[in-house]
């Protein structure tokens, strides 16, 4: 079987007792790196059995090989931070192990989404979350008309180096719009602001930063 363990996203005491739990008992903990995973666990007291690798640059004969170990071992996936599976490769895993029926559980932990909904000063009956726009100029590009005929709320998210870049398209884009920005969330560093994009853009204190955007609904 195969449980997605969700991490902190910064602040390194933010884990249930039930993912220590997990972690410990793991015959394998599939990571995006071992580098992080390692970190995390050596703070807590803890040693992997064995680590196994699943990241962007994992094939399918990869994943394929991982779902064979949680077929037959008890295996826990987790991410560098937050939950495992949103927005990295750890769905492929989840997929072909629900193809195959091995058993997926997750252990609920800490939430960047939600944390950004719970900061909102206004209330969100509904939003879309479209997550990483396109690296690509020409295809950002398309995307943010295409979400511009969106009149609810959206979330963003994108690498820490595109930060301003970001906030750049929600100025050219949704310049009429309020958002929401949260920086480092958990983390010492973290940050939020509220406002306009050119507001939020003007106020910024940093160059890049783990990053989620709340563009609130268009009220024209």
């Amino acid at each position: 079987m195969i449980t997605l363990v969700a991490t902190p996203i910064g602040r390194i005491d933010e884990i249930t007792q039930r993912a220590l739990k997990l972690l410990a008992e793991a015959d394998i903990v599939i990571c995006e790196s071992t580098k992080e995973a390692s970190k995390l666990l050596k703070a807590h007291g803890l040693k992997a059995k064995r680590y196994e690798m699943l990241n962007e640059h994992s094939t399918p004969e990869d994943v394929e090989a991982l779902s064979v170990l949680c077929a037959e071992q008890n295996c826990v996936l987790v991410s560098d931070c937050g939950t495992p599976s949103f927005c990295d490769p750890g769905f492929q895993l989840v997929k072909i192990c629900r193809k195959k029926k091995i058993k997926v559980e997750t252990a609920l932990g800490p939430s960047s989404l939600m944390g950004l909904i719970s900061l909102s000063s206004r209330r969100v009956e509904q939003f879309l979350f479209r997550g990483f726009l396109p690296a690509e100029n020409e295809a950002r590009e398309r995307s943010l008309l295409e979400l511009k005929k969106n009149k609810i709320a959206i979330v963003l998210m994108d690498t820490p180096y595109r930060l301003k870049k970001t906030l750049d398209d929600c100025a050219n884009h949704f310049r009429q719009r309020q958002m929401l920005l949260a920086l480092d969330l958990s983390q010492e560093t973290e940050l939020i602001l509220e406002g306009s994009p050119l507001e939020i853009r003007q106020n910024l204190d940093r160059d890049k930063a783990e990053f989620m955007i709340l563009l609130y609904a268009d009220e024209v």
